[in-house]
């Protein structure tokens, strides 16, 4: 049987928490624009965790903003999809997993646009969030009368458009809305759009003022592995163990991370908050982003070109690896965690780091490192730049686990053939898409210099990094070393290498 409303009753596995069949009448208080596999594993998460415990009691109405793939499964199985959690929690193995009664119904932009409409006239409506990838939020100057904008910002003016008309802009009408797009400041950013767009489109002073006054953009800041379907077998046993057929089975990590910056009033309308650990709703959400920012981000940016070169395709199988994991662990100990440019208690971030470790060593989840490198430049520069600078003004020496990491970046970069705008490089005999939007300046460089010469003209870029890191002291000259040991030895034994100097300052 196919998991649905009317097959809820008849469930009698012990391995999966069935909802009680009064959560599909709760009124719907959330509008959620995205359909994507992250907002099923935490936003969707924590509401349905809140009903369980009579604590928020609202349902979610999903708008799918683009016209790829379709809503069948969702409308099917009436919204419900289970949630498998995977994973490390204080170092033991943990699963669980969970048939979500969150999601009330789905509407496609494209077709149901007046439907999604007529949702702004709903009293119960509270909250507004959003996953449109980071590239969702953006200005474009488009009109946003007749058929549905072409933007989610559009989308979203259109809708609050129709809610101010709708209450006659009154005071208690406006949302809380929280983007969850991973881009800083995505509530201000989201806001300033709005506002630019409703000035472009004309609308009166009124709605400006309703606008601005009576609703909350929050920054937020997720965090969750969610990988969506497993591979077939995984499935097959799952499914077995559920007793039913599961075309939306999500597969998820243990940890969660929703951090949203809001005072007493968004706390009051996000009541879903206190349903359980890992929700966090903040007047400052900075120490989070940090910790996320250098504690996950950094050791993945700088140990994926390593292990791509020592032939270790995912993180799982690097933290098997003896000399990837203590490259990571004391890279995060010892010269990432120290240096964040950030007040943050040691307890935390070493619990933090506790944390981290425990997610790297997910047997449930394949992250590929090849999928890391995406952007290497940009992600290198935001993530880890400001750990090196904040090291170099306590430390008047080259970090060498940062400095292998940042080797390994040019080893990777380093195309050797081009086909129209894509560049490859050649790892153990295979092809590989650089896709970076330096690639280009690469390719350039290495039809005409030298490691050396590419490695100083790179690093003293300030276009690239923000600063010239090629005035750091020793940085440039250890970088070199470590590229023609990677180039000469191999990197098994330079990370071998760099590991026995214990250089860990």
């Amino acid at each position: 049987m196919r998991l649905s409303a009317a097959i809820l009753p008849a469930i009698t596995s012990g391995g999966v928490s069935v909802p009680d069949p009064a959560l599909l009448t709760l009124p719907e208080k959330v509008l959620q624009f995205g359909t994507g596999i992250l907002l099923r594993g935490l936003p969707d998460y924590f509401v349905d965790q809140a009903n369980r415990i009579g604590q928020f009691n609202g349902r979610i109405i999903v708008v799918k903003s683009t016209s790829q793939g379709n809503t069948q499964a969702f409308d099917e199985q009436d919204g419900l999809f289970t949630l498998c959690v995977r994973g490390i929690r204080g170092g033991e193995k943990f699963e669980e997993n969970i048939i979500n009664a969150a999601v009330s119904r789905v509407l496609t932009a494209s077709t149901d646009w007046e439907k999604i409409l007529e949702c702004a006239r709903l009293p119960s409506l509270q909250v507004i969030v959003s996953n449109t990838t980071e590239v969702g939020i953006k200005l474009l100057d488009e009109d946003i009368s007749g058929g549905p904008p072409i933007s989610f910002p559009g989308k979203l003016l259109a809708f609050l458009l129709e809610r101010y008309r709708a209450f006659d802009g009154s005071d208690n009408s406006g949302f809380v809305i929280i983007p969850t797009e991973l881009i800083p400041d995505n509530g201000k950013k989201l806001a300033a759009i709005i506002h630019e767009l409703a000035l472009r489109n004309g609308l009166p002073a009124g709605f400006i003022r309703w606008l601005t006054r009576c609703n909350h953009f929050c920054n937020s800041l997720v965090d969750r592995i969610v990988t969506g379907m497993p591979d077939s077998p995984t499935r097959s046993q799952i499914e077995k163990v559920l007793g039913y057929r599961d075309d939306l089975l999500t597969m998820c990590e243990v940890y969660r991370l929703w951090a949203i910056e809001g005072d007493a009033a968004v706390e009051r309308v996000v009541s879903f908050a206190g349903a359980g650990s890992g929700m966090i709703i903040a007047p400052n959400i900075d120490r989070y982003r940090e910790l996320k920012l250098r504690l996950l981000n950094g050791p993945h940016i700088l140990s994926c070109g390593i292990a791509l070169l020592a032939g270790i395709p995912t993180v799982k199988e690097a933290m098997e690896d003896a000399s990837m994991e203590l490259y990571i662990r004391s890279l995060m100990q010892n010269q990432i965690g120290p240096y964040i440019p950030y007040p943050i208690e040691k307890d935390a971030i070493s619990a933090f780091i506790s944390d981290v470790l425990d997610r790297f060593r997910n047997p449930h989840i394949l992250h590929f490192w090849k999928n890391i490198t995406l952007n290497y430049t940009q992600k290198l520069k935001t993530r880890c730049v400001p750990v090196l600078l904040n090291y170099y003004e306590k430390n008047d020496r080259a970090p060498d686990l940062l400095v292998l990491g940042f080797a390994a970046y040019f080893a990777f970069m380093k195309p050797v053939s081009r086909n129209g705008n894509d560049f490859s490089g050649e790892l153990h005999g295979a092809s590989y898409l650089i896709q970076d939007e330096v690639a280009d300046i690469f390719y350039g460089l290495w039809q005409r210099a030298a490691a050396e010469e590419i490695i100083h003209e790179v690093l003293q870029n300030t276009s690239f990094w923000g600063t010239d890191l090629s005035v750091l002291r020793g940085f440039e000259a250890a970088v070199c070393i470590q590229y023609n040991n990677i180039s000469t030895n191999g990197m098994k034994p330079t990370l071998d290498s760099v590991l026995s100097n214990k250089i860990s300052h």
